[in-house]
């Protein structure tokens, strides 16, 4: 079959060295980030201008020192706020990690009643392998790992986010080139730190439980599952917590100040501001860190365990194997290089050409990729080989598995721009929704969720025919590399994302701190880009899952040893239906929640302006701890019904009703589930930009429409509003609940395999 030109020891080098270059590059951003300074020496406040000469700023009073220590003063509290919450946070979701450790261990333990024998291999019986116990002990271990390393993504970027806010605040003064690169490093800072510490977790982890199980691969594969369910665990909880609180604070916020109160977005006056700005760190930053890591980490496990079995596993052909882990380090070093055209290469002059940069960014990562590629396909695979497919040996050529790769790589791509054209303002479908205004809030839903609607199409077509080419080529090993193609630049993908949030913290806190308007509209202009590119972020992540989902179900379907999934066989059927049902109970449970606890945000802020003296006039300072309190509150509260119905929805039918009708609740939900998500991601996103495509009038179409406090501006924030638990809540986390029930299955299979179908056992 050929040998790869790439040793087994180049790879073990290759892999950890790349994981440090982009550990040593994050560190690199965030100190150039750390150059613009919050507080003035005190040689530089004898200075006349009282600045250094990085905070120069051209207009009258902005450089009052005043301004910087306001500004200091916020991003301080916006920090707190967010790291306060996220212990919070943590310190709940770790109680119920904790329990569901030992569920793993007792379930997968008792598979062969916790003998400590070594068993024949699952799938070559004339081979020893080591006990089940031994998978469950690996397995817990690996889910813990999976969940801190998680944390840690979601944290970081946080923090980073929050450290970034205020200098990209100060550095608009000098231009809205500056402030864009200082937003686009920060993004890189989190970008880099998650996909260097995925990756490198992941291989010391597979190193660490390889001096244990020796050649028996299958098992030490097997055990590595947990490191995804661990990760999408934490992202679960992450993405609908942070999605609450981000939306109860976005919601209250809106709903009083703009429309009843008439009053700017971010105005100091708002006592919801602090909880809006807290929540884009903990919802848009924190949330999207551990879903993408948890994509990454299921993507990596799906295709290994795979690959185990197949002759890479067989003839234990390291580099082979590792060859997910290999796309990965080319990933970074790509994504390296791409950053480098945003902060160094080229300079943004003008507001026109901060989108036109995020886009490029995007297609120099994919064309670069795909030569990377090639290049580890050549290097580190066999001419030809073959990958296990539901009990059978497929020859594969190395060519075909960089097409498989490849082809999710460039879907991702598609996605992205697909999602682009149905929520960016630049472009038709978010004009007609703007435009529908004129009528009404009614008029403006209908559009909205029609875009939505149709929005689905296209990308639904792009992952048909990565499937389709991906699953011919090389079974389902092919879609998990897909998969991971289309993970493969998630470094430059989340330095996109984060950037948006950060830009929408930077022009909050320049409305906080009063500065001119002239400043607020080179930060509107940076957070208006920046929408965009978190839609575009979402398409990914969505686009992803589904992937990753259908890998994770093969390896489900190979390690339960289902030989066929029947729809036509009542039990898969009925399991079918009801997965197509979950997407939509779990919807209801998180919009309800945002809603639940928006309410009581609505009243807090009514009440405070109708109590207060003085706070409409700006004489008296609003009380934001209370908003802050609610918002943690719910959050917390509600995030446990939605992440129990995912956590628990396998094991229940899989004891209950056996492996064959969770096979059928596995393929509803991946349907139904990446419709939704898709759907409610683009209606958020078209309503969120028409109503900033009102605001700004920068055609002779959306003046027409404005200015703000104008009937279509107020029917434009009703359904902003709406739209707010749509895009950032229940939308995002779909693709965590079909990939988490993927993994989660895929972990509890043995389990399932041997005590499952208690109920059809007695019918």
């Amino acid at each position: 079959m050929g040998a790869a030109l790439l040793s087994d020891l180049a790879s073990e080098i290759l892999i950890p060295s790349c994981s440090v270059l982009g550990i040593i590059f994050a560190l690199f951003q965030w100190y150039r980030v750390s150059q613009v300074k919050l507080s003035a020496s005190t040689e530089d406040r004898a200075n006349k201008n009282g600045f250094t000469e990085s905070l120069i700023e051209e207009e009258d009073g902005g450089n009052d020192h005043g301004v910087v220590a306001k500004c200091a003063e916020i991003q301080t509290a916006i920090s707190e706020g967010a790291t306060s919450f996220l212990f919070t946070e943590y310190q709940y979701v770790g109680y119920f990690m904790a329990v569901f450790a030992i569920l793993i261990f007792l379930f997968l333990g008792s598979v062969e009643g916790f003998s400590t024998r070594s068993q024949p291999c699952r799938y070559d019986e004339t081979k020893t392998c080591k006990p089940a116990l031994a998978t469950a002990f690996f397995s817990t271990v690996s889910f813990v790992l999976g969940a801190l390393a998680s944390v840690i993504s979601g944290f970081l970027g946080m923090k980073i986010a929050t450290y970034a806010n205020a200098r990209t605040t100060l550095e608009a003064r000098k231009g809205v080139g500056k402030a864009f690169i200082t937003a686009f490093r920060s993004g890189a800072v989190m970008g880099f730190l998650l996909a260097a510490n995925g990756l490198l977790v992941l291989y010391i982890t597979i190193n660490l439980f390889k001096l244990y199980y020796g050649d028996d691969w299958g098992g030490l594969f097997e055990s590595i599952t947990g490191y995804g369910l661990g990760g999408s665990s934490m992202a679960l909880f992450g993405r609908v917590g942070g999605g609450i609180y981000t939306k109860a604070a976005d919601v209250g916020a809106d709903l009083v100040g703009k429309v009843e109160r008439n009053i700017p977005e971010d105005d100091p006056r708002n006592p919801a501001v602090i909880a809006d700005n807290v929540g884009d760190n903990v919802g848009d930053i924190a949330g999207m860190g551990s879903d993408l890591f948890g994509s990454y980490a299921e993507s990596s496990c799906a295709a290994l365990v795979v690959a185990s079995i197949s002759s890479f596993g067989i003839d234990h052909d390291l580099t082979a194997i590792l060859y997910p882990l290999l796309i990965s380090s080319a990933g970074i070093v790509v994504c390296l290089l791409t950053t480098l055209f945003a902060t160094d290469f080229f300079e943004i002059k003008s507001v026109k050409e901060i989108e036109p940069a995020l886009k490029r960014q995007l297609i120099i990562s994919t064309v670069l990729m795909t030569f990377g590629v090639g290049i580890i396909t050549w290097i580190s695979l066999p001419s030809s080989f073959t990958i296990f497919n539901f009990g059978t040996q497929k020859v594969v050529k190395n060519w075909q598995l960089f097409l498989c790769v490849a082809v999710g790589l460039w879907a991702g791509l598609i996605i992205g721009f697909v999602t682009e054209y149905y929520t960016s303002n630049a472009y038709s479908p978010v004009q007609d929704v703007a435009d529908a205004c004129r009528t009404g809030a009614a008029t403006n839903v209908i559009f909205g969720l029609a875009l939505g609607y149709k929005s689905v199409i296209i990308p639904i077509f792009a992952i048909a025919v990565s499937i389709y080419v991906s699953f011919t080529f090389a079974a389902m090993y092919g879609i998990a590399v897909a998969a991971l193609g289309m993970l493969s630049t998630i470094a430059t993908g989340l330095a996109i994302d984060a950037y948006g949030p950060i830009s929408d913290n930077a022009g909050g806190i320049a409305e906080m701190a009063g500065m001119s308007h002239r400043i607020r509209e080179r930060t509107d202009a940076l957070d208006a880009a920046g929408n965009t590119t978190a839609a575009i972020g979402k398409g990914f992540a969505i686009g992803s899952a589904a992937l990753v989902s259908l890998a994770l179900f093969g390896a489900f379907v190979s390690r339960a040893s289902i030989t066929t999934v029947d729809v036509l066989s009542p039990k898969v059927f009925i399991g079918l239906i009801v997965g197509a049902m979950l997407p939509y109970w779990f919807s209801a449970m998180t919009m309800k929640s945002v809603g639940s606890a928006a309410l009581k945000m609505v009243e807090e802020v009514r009440r405070q302006f109708n109590t207060i003296p003085g706070l409409m006039e700006g004489t008296a300072k609003p009380d934001y701890a209370t908003c802050v309190k609610i918002s943690t509150d719910a959050s917390i509260k509600e995030m446990i019904p939605p992440g129990a119905l995912v956590m628990l929805t396998p094991l229940i039918v899989g004891f209950f009703f056996g492996v064959e009708t969770l096979s059928g609740v596995l393929a509803g939900a991946l349907v139904s589930g990446v419709q939704v998500a898709i759907s409610a991601s683009n209606t958020g996103g078209a309503w969120d930009n028409a109503k900033k495509y009102i605001e700004a009038g920068a055609s002779e179409h959306a003046r027409q429409l404005g200015p703000k406090g104008s009937d279509p501006h107020k029917a434009a924030v009703i359904g902003d509003t709406i739209g707010d638990p749509l895009k950032d809540t229940s939308g995002p986390s779909l693709n965590i609940l079909i990939k988490l029930m993927a993994v989660e299955s895929l972990v509890f299979a043995p389990f399932f395999a041997t005590h499952g179908g208690v109920l059809f056992k007695y019918l």
